[in-house]
């Protein structure tokens, strides 16, 4: 029986917050009480559900999942899925709570129970309030089942502060500190858990891998940074099309590079740094266009459905900057026309009803100007810009990886036409590393739509990956499309198809890194 269940739960959180600074900064002042982090808010681990392997080899047989079904292979151990809840920090370093899934193999399989390892997940960009990993019609749950928990690993995947039953009022999107101190944090609250979670003999091994998609990709890298640097053991870890570049990559998208999703991310990206630092504007009628600026800074997350915020007015689907350039020197970027595999999805980010002021990216692009990033739009150090003048591009430098050398075997996997989070993130990241790392390092890069080489242990994967865009395209030309398939593809790209594929990239990775 839980010692707390979760309103229990959230009220004592916020009666900690309230007197131990819970709501803003966090006081810095003599006596004020450190957050305790990492506390499971639990005296067991609620057990939500057993998924049993017969029942996820049915849910792999659905003609939805067969791609992820070909590349999982059949589920060996039953899955008992349990909610974790404990203590962490927001943005701002202030106290908060946050919940995490904990994935647990189990059955008569050979590596199903006893000693096993951990996988410490971190997962992509959501708007939901009420998101939670422990669902497994989540994609990403589903992906974490069958390719990693259905074969033995134990899965620990937080939900972030700022979701599920999160006693803060915000996400701290992409902010390294916070997210890698959730991540630990969640992984402290687990580990406690395990020995006391009913029905499993499972136990950790010892041996801990790390990854993560999309924002994920962002945080298993920030979450592994921060435990090298704190001595913490990591065994390996594989980032997957992550933004690890931020500076660069933000600053692609204000030349004129909008990214698909561009209006969520850089909603939350803003109000995140705003409530961080508190520096980002003055009011966010400074940022944001006047349609958009009342309430913009607490609407995500949300618990409103996308397709509901962008019918009644409070995010553009896809324009995130005016049709009209902000000066004339910027009219080639507004919007570019190359590269030409991704202009048509720059060109959707342009026009009426755009989300932010044209004064405010004229500011950011004379900023950039003044003082560059290393790696974009030319590599030449590498890294951030060190002293940007812009509060905003000075926060994304800050919160930039480009500056650390793992010590662990890392890989590194995406696609290189992906148009959400651009493959410049992988590349600069790459860069560094080669410049920075030693010769013994075993840090890999792996392309999915590059062409295998010799003795390429995922030219299967790749080969498989190339067949899975074309039955995309021919859908799609089925279906009346005129160009080839091609947006299609674009729209499926990022989450359908590189995702399943890294995943089981990640699997061969960790059974031999």
């Amino acid at each position: 029986m839980r010692l707390m269940n979760r309103s229990f739960a959230s009220f004592l959180a916020v009666l900690l917050a309230a007197c131990g600074g819970g709501g803003g900064k966090s006081d810095s002042g003599a006596g004020a009480a450190a957050p305790a982090r990492g506390t499971l808010l639990q005296s067991a681990p609620e057990l939500l559900s057993t998924l049993t392997a017969p029942n996820l080899l049915l849910e792999l047989n659905l003609a939805a999942n067969q791609q992820l079904f070909s590349l999982s292979g059949a589920p060996v151990c039953d899955i008992l899925m349990y909610d974790i809840e404990y203590e962490t920090v927001g943005g701002a370093g202030e106290s908060t709570t946050a919940s995490a899934a904990l994935l647990v193999p189990t059955g008569f399989g050979a590596n199903c129970t006893g000693a096993r390892p951990i996988v410490l997940y971190a997962h992509g960009t959501t708007t939901d309030r009420n998101f939670n990993m422990a669902n497994i019609q989540n994609t990403e749950v589903l992906n974490l089942a069958a390719i990693f928990a259905s074969k033995g690993y134990i899965i620990v995947a937080p939900n972030y502060a700022g979701y599920d039953t999160s006693t803060l009022p915000y996400h701290p999107y992409l902010i390294a500190d916070q997210e890698s101190k959730d991540m630990i944090d969640a992984l402290t609250a687990a580990r406690t858990a395990l020995p006391l979670a009913s029905l499993t003999f499972t136990k950790d091994n010892g041996q801990l891998f790390i990854t993560g998609y999309s924002q994920g990709g962002y945080v298993a890298m920030a979450t592994h940074r921060a435990m090298q640097a704190a001595g913490m053991t990591v065994t390996a870890a594989a980032p997957m099309s992550g933004p690890y570049a931020l500076a660069a990559f933000v600053d692609a998208v204000f030349y004129g590079e909008v990214n698909g999703d561009a209006p969520v991310s850089s909603t939350l990206l803003l109000t995140a740094y705003q409530k961080a630092y508190g520096d980002i504007y003055a009011s966010p009628g400074d940022v944001f266009e006047s349609q958009y600026a009342p309430g913009i800074d607490s609407l995500l997350p949300t618990t409103t459905p996308r397709s509901q915020l962008y019918s009644e007015g409070k995010l553009p689907e896809f324009v995130l900057f005016s049709s009209t350039p902000p000066a004339p020197a910027f009219a080639a970027d507004t919007p570019p026309a190359t590269p030409a595999n991704l202009a048509e999805i720059f060109a959707l980010g342009f026009g009426a009803g755009n989300l932010l002021r044209n004064g405010y990216r004229l500011s950011y692009l004379e900023d950039a100007q003044a003082n560059p990033d290393g790696g974009w739009p030319a590599v030449t150090t590498g890294v951030a810009g060190a002293k940007p003048a812009l509060p905003w591009r000075r926060a994304l430098a800050a919160n930039d990886l480009r500056n650390w050398v793992p010590t662990v075997p890392v890989l590194l996997c995406g696609g290189d036409q992906d148009p959400l989070v651009f493959w410049l993130n992988t590349d600069l990241m790459q860069r560094y590393w080669a410049a920075n790392a030693p010769a013994s390092a075993r840090l890999g890069v792996l392309d999915l739509d590059s062409a295998a080489s010799s003795n390429d242990p995922y030219a299967n994967l790749k080969q498989e990956f190339a067949i899975a865009k074309d039955v995309i395209a021919a859908s799609a030309i089925a279906h009346g499309a005129t160009d080839g398939g091609k947006l299609a593809v674009a729209e499926a790209y990022h989450t359908l198809l590189v995702a399943p594929f890294c995943f089981a990239a990640v699997k061969v990775f960790f059974a031999n890194p």
